[in-house]
């Protein structure tokens, strides 16, 4: 029996997999090539870690993170102020039927893998992990 996107516990469809990832690298690319009007944008080096696709593909959210984890806000905002060029320049590289709504969310993963690491090297996790 086939799953579906609404069953419960289900993942992302392979469709949605493919779509993210080919919006993540060209929206890597125009951010990198510097495309965008706006010097404030231009001036941040910005990682697209991950795209993550809505069912219909009608909506994008973009995992972002500025260079040295700093300016987040500052980088939030100059992504924001900029969706509707971003997701223009970012078209041309795509060959979607839709041009999916852009959004922008800072990845926090990397803290979390952080303080994973912190969490395992305490001393008293490292003596129960070694019993």
């Amino acid at each position: 029996m086939a799953r579906h996107a609404t069953d419960r516990g289900a993942g992302p469809s392979q469709r949605q997999l493919r779509v993210g990832e080919l919006i993540r690298r060209t929206l890597s690319d125009v951010l990198n090539r510097g495309d965008i009007h706006d010097p404030e944008l231009n001036a941040m080096s910005i990682t697209v870690s991950e795209v993550r696709t809505s069912p219909d593909l009608k909506v994008a959210t973009a995992y972002v993170l500025p260079l040295g984890g700093g300016h987040r806000d500052e980088a939030i905002d100059a992504l924001k102020r900029n969706k509707g060029e971003l997701r223009r320049a970012m078209n041309k590289g795509l060959t979607l039927k839709f041009s999916p709504e852009l959004r922008f969310v800072i990845d926090e993963s990397f803290d979390r893998m952080d303080e994973t690491r912190r969490l395992l090297n305490r001393d008293d996790v490292r003596r129960d992990l070694d019993e």
